[in-house]
């Protein structure tokens, strides 16, 4: 196999890197994910334990880890979701061990679910740019991050952003496209929706 000339290989470089720049999610683009984290977003409190999740259903579904419920509370009134204020009940739909990942139904009602982005089959999110949102702190408001997905074991990726269980993970058009299920010392994993999607295939959603 031929060998690019070191010089050639050099003012490659160049070209290279700002092609992978231009695909980095602009200012606006984090302006607009940060707008629909702050409508979509919610907290879910459990019997096990409490995280964010996020309404990915206009009638109140909502996509969380499974850390705040368990397999064995599956379609019990067994969690809550805060919203806008109120404090609703909230039905144990599916919760997964495997995937980590469990879907709540609110009352029926009309919510500001998050547009979401479900990846085709044979399509991948490594290599791509994401955008969470890091959790205000003291002094600190809520703040949009990039950064780029890279495969783990199958179905999941790991994103270097430092995401509580159950964030929204969204694309550069700000749709939804995976999920956290942990922490780690690198960042975070996450779940794409494709496989949230698959699971559900069996579920009967409110």
């Amino acid at each position: 196999m031929s060998r690019l000339p070191p010089l050639l290989l050099l003012c490659l470089l160049p070209f290279a890197s700002a092609a992978a720049e231009a695909d980095k999610p602009s200012r606006a683009d984090l302006q607009r994910v940060l707008e629909r984290h702050g409508r979509s977003v919610v907290h879910v409190k459990g019997p096990r334990n409490a995280g964010p999740g996020v309404f990915v259903g206009s009638a109140g579904q909502v996509l969380t880890s499974v850390t705040p419920v368990g397999a064995s509370f599956t379609g019990l009134n067994a969690a809550t979701v805060e919203h806008d204020g109120k404090t609703l009940p909230a039905r144990v739909v599916m919760a997964s061990q495997d995937l980590q990942v469990a879907v709540l139904a609110a009352p029926d009602g009309a919510y500001p679910a998050a547009p979401v982005k479900v990846l085709r089959d044979g399509d991948s999110l490594d290599g791509r740019w994401l955008v969470g949102v890091l959790p205000a702190k003291k002094g600190q408001p809520a703040r949009p991050v990039p950064a780029r997905a890279r495969a783990a074991q199958p179905p999941f990726y790991d994103v270097p952003l430092a995401l509580p269980a159950g964030s929204p993970v969204f694309d550069a058009e700000g749709r939804l496209v995976a999920v956290v299920v942990k922490k780690h010392r690198r960042g975070c994993r996450v779940l794409p929706l494709s496989a949230v999607k698959v699971e559900l295939a069996s579920v009967d959603m409110p």
